[in-house]
């Protein structure tokens, strides 16, 4: 254990830049973690992280306790105490958890040839970190395998991103910068592919959905661009009697996968 007391120790500038610059992240291969849930859903895949830094004033709260005792016991993480005042500094909350953790961000991993029982979502030029966030927290809860994510989408690694998933990074095989058009076509016919469109003529709840598919959502304000909707075999909006004229990128993926959930769950039930 190491207590850190200066804002000019290398360490505290690391975090900084990994809280801020996506580039650094990259270059370096590693992210920040924010909070107890998200170091032990880490944890709990990966094994220890690369560093933990704990605000001194919060050591003896219950839940970091358990994780130092749990994680202190690894020669490999290092761990640094630091004041409250310290801790505000690099923390990229305004009301700070009380412990961070630097983890390297996992490899790609490979895109699976079996597609007897996919589901998947393919994310297009989706901006925000916390829409990012929130679709792949649903996707994790909805039990989708693998999310296929267009290059200009929003850093999936960041820490902002990884607060709105809630962990759901550690149980879903994510591809980055993918060429969407091309993982269509690697489906064939095998996976049925549903794009979601304000202009489609069918609706969620007339198609079928079960066996393989794969979902796509696009852009928060143009939506999925025309290119990927006609790659897709079926085109679908979900119906809204009220008076908004669209869905929440992240809600109306919910919406979409948890329908999905539905009928499986029937065609277990017959």
């Amino acid at each position: 254990m190491s207590i850190i007391t200066s804002r000019d120790h290398p360490v505290i500038k690391q975090l900084v830049k990994l809280e801020k610059s996506t580039q650094f992240r990259k270059k370096n291969g590693l992210t920040l973690l924010d909070g107890p849930h998200l170091v032990q859903a880490y944890y709990a895949v990966f094994g220890a992280p690369t560093c933990l830094i704990i605000d001194q004033s919060r050591s003896d709260q219950h839940e970091i306790k358990l994780l130092l005792d749990l994680i202190g016991r690894q020669a490999t993480t290092k761990i640094y105490h630091v004041s409250d005042t310290l801790f505000r500094h690099v923390s990229p909350v305004k009301t700070p958890s009380g412990i961070l953790a630097t983890i390297p961000i996992p490899a790609t991993k490979a895109i699976s040839g079996d597609q007897k029982n996919s589901f998947c979502v393919l994310l297009e030029a989706i901006q925000d970190p916390g829409n990012l966030g929130s679709i792949l927290r649903s996707a994790a809860a909805a039990n989708v395998s693998d999310i296929y994510l267009s290059s200009d989408c929003v850093d999936t690694w960041s820490p902002k991103t990884l607060r709105a998933a809630m962990g759901a990074h550690f149980s879903i095989r994510i591809h980055e910068k993918c060429n969407l058009q091309e993982i269509i076509q690697k489906f064939n016919s095998k996976v049925k592919v549903v794009a979601t469109s304000l202009h489609a003529k069918k609706n969620l709840y007339q198609l079928t959905l079960t066996g393989p598919i794969a979902f796509i959502f696009g852009n928060e304000g143009n939506g999925v661009s025309e290119a990927i909707l006609q790659a897709a075999e079926e085109k679908i909006t979900i119906p809204m009697p009220g008076k908004t004229e669209s869905l929440n990128a992240a809600a109306a993926a919910a919406i979409c996968l948890f329908e999905k959930v539905r009928q499986e769950s029937l065609t277990h039930l017959e």
